[in-house]
C-alpha cells in the first residue's frame, strides 16, 4: 500500500544522481512517483562532474528516463509532495506555464517540496519563493535572491514546506530531510 503518490521534476539534461536518488528513496519509503516532464515521453539525463582544468562544471551523457505524466496532466490534488531535480533542465522547462501553475498549487497547498542544484530555478520562476530561506548550487544564489528568498550555503535547508540541497552532494541529507517533513505531512 502506497504512502501517496509524489511528482519528480524532470526534462532532458535533468542530473543523473540529482533524479534517480530521490526516485529509488521515496519508493524505498512506500511512495508511489510518478516522473513527470513537459510531455509524456523519454528524456535523456546527463552526469554533472568538475573537471580539474574548469571553471564550471562538465556535462556527459547519462541514463534515460520515462516521464508516466505530462505536467499539463499531472492534478496537484492527487500528490502529497514534489521532488524537482537539478541540471540543466530547469533552465530550459522553467518557462512552461503547466509547470509553474502545478509548482504554485504544491506551495499554495502547503505541501512538501524537494529542490536540488539547478531545481530552484522553476521555484523561483514559480513565485513561491519569497520570504524562504533556500540553498542550491552557488551560481544559482542570484535566483534565490532575485525571486525574495534568502541564499544561504548549507548542506541542506529547510524553510517551511521547502526543503533544499546545494547539489548531488548533498542527497543524503537532502532526502533525510525531505522524508521527514513527507512522513510528518501525510501522517496528519
Amino acid at each position: 500500500m502506497s504512502k501517496g503518490n509524489v511528482l519528480l521534476i524532470i526534462g532532458d539534461a535533468a542530473e543523473v544522481l540529482d533524479t534517480f536518488y530521490p526516485l529509488h528513496r521515496l519508493q524505498e519509503e512506500g511512495y508511489t512517483v510518478h516522473v513527470a516532464g513537459p510531455a509524456k515521453r523519454v528524456y535523456h539525463l546527463v552526469q554533472h562532474d568538475r573537471h580539474p582544468e574548469w571553471d564550471i562544471t562538465i556535462e556527459s551523457p547519462g541514463y534515460k528516463l520515462a516521464a508516466d505524466i505530462a505536467f499539463k496532466d499531472a492534478d496537484p490534488a492527487k500528490y502529497v509532495g514534489m521532488v524537482i531535480s537539478g541540471g540543466r533542465a530547469p533552465e530550459y522547462i522553467r518557462y512552461d506555464a503547466d509547470l509553474l501553475k502545478l509548482t504554485r498549487a504544491m506551495f499554495e497547498a502547503n505541501k512538501p517540496v524537494a529542490s536540488v542544484c539547478h531545481g530552484i530555478e522553476i521555484v523561483a520562476a514559480a513565485g513561491v519563493l519569497k520570504g524562504l530561506t533556500a540553498t542550491t548550487v552557488a551560481k544559482c544564489q542570484l535566483d534565490v535572491e532575485s525571486f525574495g528568498g534568502h541564499y544561504e550555503n548549507a548542506e541542506v535547508v529547510v524553510s517551511r514546506n521547502l526543503v533544499t540541497a546545494r547539489t548531488w552532494h548533498d542527497n543524503p541529507a537532502w532526502m533525510r530531510a525531505y522524508v521527514k517533513m513527507l512522513n510528518d505531512s501525510v501522517s496528519k
